[in-house]
Parts: structure tokens; C-alpha cells; sequence
């Protein structure tokens, strides 16, 4: 079985709930199935790259978006854009552990390989 890659940018936080659960649930139930995930943090969903931002999110019938967030960090990556943590005054040793900080060539390295899906949310 070939592994898939999977990237997923996520836009939205909060304010869209429904659109960010779907986001969430969709690279956790892939990275969980075995394929390689990468999911960008951007725009409000940017907050979510902080220790307790997670935890504060609800949407009834979803599943807790820590336990996502957790389950797509132990079989994939979580990145925050460069220029949407800087726009938030966000620094590496503010984030969660294990998300990092990477930028536009990045993402476009990742999107442009043989087998990769991407997703916008």
C-alpha cells in the first residue's frame, strides 16, 4: 500500500467553528489511517499553535479538538505560517510543543511532491 501525503491550511478558527472542527477531525482521522499529514495553521487558526487555545474550543458532537490536535502531532506535523504568527506577535518558544514555524517555500515544497492532496479549509 502506497502512503499518501496529505496537507491541510487551515483558515479559520473560532469564529467558524464547524469549518475548523471538520479541518481537525479530517488530518487526525488521516494521519490516524496512515497517511502523512501537514496541517497549516493560518489565519485565526493560528491561536490554535498556543498551549490551552485548543482546549478552549467546543462544538457539541465533535470530537475535542486537543485530542485532535494530539493525535495529528503524534503521526504528522502541525505548522503555523511565518507571516500570520508574526501578524499575532506569536514566537517559536510561545507555541505548543511540537508545532513549528515555517513560511510560504515551505508549504509550496510540500503541496508540489509526487502524491500529495491538499486541502483548504
Amino acid at each position: 500500500m502506497t502512503i499518501r501525503n496529505l496537507v491541510i491550511k487551515l483558515t479559520s478558527g473560532a469564529e467558524a467553528a464547524e469549518r475548523t472542527a471538520q479541518a481537525f477531525t479530517v488530518a487526525a482521522v488521516a494521519a490516524s489511517s496512515g497517511a502523512r499529514v501537514s496541517l497549516w495553521l493560518t489565519g485565526e487558526s493560528s491561536w490554535f499553535a498556543l498551549p490551552g487555545r485548543a482546549e478552549e474550543f467546543e462544538l457539541p458532537h465533535s470530537a475535542p479538538l486537543p485530542d485532535l490536535l494530539e493525535a495529528i502531532l503524534a503521526n504528522g506535523t502541525v505548522t503555523l505560517c511565518t507571516q500570520c504568527a508574526a501578524r499575532r506577535e506569536i514566537t517559536e518558544p510561545m507555541l505548543r510543543p511540537g508545532v513549528r514555524i515555517a513560511g510560504a517555500q515551505v508549504f509550496a515544497s510540500e503541496i508540489l511532491q509526487d502524491g500529495t492532496q491538499a486541502l483548504v479549509y
